[in-house]
């Protein structure tokens, strides 16, 4: 059985845990996901996308 999760749904789980169980401060969480909102229209941004979809790859084995 697949079960396909969009990217932004896992990395929110992760976000919700580490404020619910780690102590980490809500402010903190807004000002990373306001950083990687900016960082997104940078020069970085294809390497960004390109780093994540293979890692995505790799989890999901279907690296080449």
């Amino acid at each position: 059985m697949t079960v396909s999760l969009p990217l932004v749904l896992v990395l929110g789980l992760i976000a919700w845990g580490a404020v619910k169980f780690l102590g980490v401060r809500v402010w903190l969480v807004v000002v990373i996901a306001l950083f990687g909102f900016l960082l997104s229209r940078t020069f970085l941004a294809p390497a960004i996308d390109s780093g994540t979809r293979s890692g995505v790859d790799v989890v999901n084995g279907t690296h080449r």
